[in-house]
């Protein structure tokens, strides 16, 4: 897929984006999803070339060259083990502080390593149980569940286990919080106020418009925003291409309004590109690749203009979009796969976000509500 080449073309430009760092999204995965190159290793020959990594080091290598997990996964997961880990060192009465490579980086340590492997039921029942008491969100306490019963099942394939013993585990459900979004006229202003904003001309006002239309139109993550290259963009039948989770590719529709702005920025980024800037289609001012960062302050500053709505991030106007397909009338497995949803579980939490705002509606209007 092509668009002009006069979108490749380049001039220098300096740069001003803002390095301030900035949390992640409540609901996403907030980093850029960069999905590692090249062949799959095989499991004996990940197993040989990880030699001193730690079972931490070599998990991580797994999870990046064999299940192409996103970075922000694969930090978490790793995080999430290792403080298994430690949990384990410590109620055999040990430290895990004073073992060697016991950090929570690739390097699991000898100490670390030696209890995960002789690790029960038990022992993980009582680290879970541990983090609740201490009050950690059901969803943290569900991930890291998540991440040692992944462990586990790759430890326990390789050899490094005798047996799984997760596989009796059970993490409590995640809470049934339903995600704030923007009303349809809420998103409708907050769009507007990115077009008046780009009127000034300046290519990065332009460039905003275009990421929040986009994010708007197509409801995709924000680390398959930054990751678009200009080839994998159509506009001759507005659709683009975009990799997620687990490396998968899939091809998203967007409306008239964000080809426009998309027209737009593509006339205004060789003012921002350099020759070094690559096919990347969102540039900064230095002509680099954006980051979720700078989107994320993007979508904050920009619905700062509307004191009335939530303040959202760019997860926010994904789960807006998907609201707002359903209320529309769309049917529930097309809004899956536009969203790349590997369960129709997972995209039906947004029925249940429009029942609950018709409920509200209801309430509000009806004499006998």
């Amino acid at each position: 897929m092509t668009v002009s080449a006069a979108a490749a073309s380049s001039s220098p430009a300096t740069e001003n984006d803002a390095h301030s760092a900035t949390q992640n999204d409540a609901t996403q995965n907030g980093s850029t999803e960069n999905h590692a190159t090249g062949a799959h290793a095989t499991d004996a020959h990940a197993t040989a070339a990880g030699r001193g990594l730690g079972f931490v080091g070599e998990f991580v290598r797994y999870l990046r060259s064999e299940r192409s997990r996103s970075e922000h996964t694969i930090r978490a997961y790793a995080s999430d083990v290792t403080h298994l880990g430690r949990h384990l060192v410590a109620r055999s009465g040990g430290n895990a502080s004073e073992k060697p490579g016991a950090r929570a980086e690739s390097s699991g340590g000898e100490g670390v390593d030696d209890a995960l492997a002789t690790a029960t039921l038990a022992d993980l029942r009582s680290w879970l149980s541990g983090q609740s008491q201490e009050g950690a969100a059901r969803a943290t306490i569900a991930r890291r569940a998540a991440a040692a019963r992944t462990f586990y099942r790759w430890a326990a394939r390789t050899g490094r286990v005798a047996a799984d013993p997760s596989l009796r585990l059970v993490a409590p459900r995640r809470g049934g919080r339903l995600p704030t979004v923007l009303r349809q006229a809420e998103a409708t202003k907050l769009l507007d106020i990115a077009a008046v904003a780009a009127d000034d001309e300046d290519p990065i006002h332009i460039r905003n418009r275009a990421i929040l239309e986009l994010l708007y139109a197509s409801g995709i993550r924000v680390g398959e925003l930054v990751a678009i290259d200009i080839d994998d963009l159509d506009l001759g039948t507005d659709v683009v291409r975009v990799t997620g989770k687990g490396a998968k590719q899939r091809v998203v529709p967007f409306g008239i309004p964000a080809r426009r702005a998309m027209e737009s920025w593509l006339s205004a980024r060789p003012r921002v590109a350099t020759p070094q800037t690559g096919a990347a289609l969102f540039l900064g001012r230095r002509g680099k690749r954006v980051d979720p960062r700078q989107v994320r302050e993007v979508v904050h500053a920009l619905l700062a203009h509307l004191p009335d709505a939530p303040d959202l991030g760019p997860h926010g106007l994904r789960h807006s979009a998907a609201t707002h397909l359903l209320e529309g009338g769309a049917d529930l497995r097309v809004v899956q796969e536009l969203l790349g949803h590997a369960s129709l579980a997972t995209t039906q939490l947004y029925t249940h976000v429009s029942v609950d705002r018709l409920r509200r509606s209801y309430e509000q209007a009806h004499p006998r509500a």
